[in-house]
């Protein structure tokens, strides 16, 4: 077992994972470890003291991030209403993907990781979608012949248009909304409401 840290390295550690977040997040994978240890306030030998790599650090926060989106999807599973889950969590993910570049990372599945967590974390969230997919397709509000797979190439592919649009594109509500469109065409189940942020809802909800 490991020597825990001691305090300072506890500090260090916590700061690189805090930098290497909001990097990783506008930069994505191109961000040097060298900026990484700038935004910290530390040298790169420190980083490299908890991290052997920045592919590793990467790893660890794409790590979070994927867990961060089972997370979501699983408290939404057994919803009394399965299509407003399901369009909340894609509602969610596509937002949320449209200003983390490591998201879209996390989603594409790149061959950036140097051991099988990130597979494997990406295999139990499509699992957790899935349950999600196949629960609103009971009760007829999304197409029988979609697939995660399909699904997941939606999501993946809009919030990879948003990154290379360059800002021409229009929001990623209204894409969602005519993406929805396109996944109850002909489905008789219950319609939900139209895609709407979940930051505007906090907004709103706010005194």
């Amino acid at each position: 077992m490991a020597a825990p840290l001691r305090s300072d390295a506890q500090r260090n550690r916590a700061r690189v994972l805090k930098a290497a977040q909001e990097a990783f997040a506008s930069e994505g994978l191109a961000v040097p470890l060298d900026e990484i240890a700038r935004r910290a306030g530390v040298g790169s030998g420190t980083v490299y003291r908890h991290f052997s790599s920045k592919e590793v650090l990467f790893e660890v926060i794409i790590l979070g991030r994927l867990q961060q989106l089972v997370d979501q999807a699983e408290q939404l599973i057994d919803a009394a209403e399965p299509a407003e889950a399901l369009l909340t969590f894609l509602s969610l993910t596509i937002e949320e993907g449209s200003v983390r570049k490591d998201m879209m990372d996390a989603l594409a599945g790149d061959d950036i990781e140097p051991s099988a967590a990130v597979p494997q974390a990406r295999l139990h969230l499509r699992r957790v979608i899935g349950k999600l997919l196949f629960q609103a397709q009971q009760v007829g509000a999304i197409r029988d012949d979609i697939s995660v797979a399909d699904l997941m190439a939606l999501i993946t592919g809009l919030i990879l248009a948003r990154h290379r649009n360059d800002g021409g594109m229009a929001g990623p509500q209204r894409v969602l909304g005519v993406v929805w469109d396109g996944l109850r065409a002909g489905c008789s189940g219950p319609v939900t409401r139209s895609p709407r942020s979940p930051r505007a809802d906090a907004d709103r909800a706010a005194p």
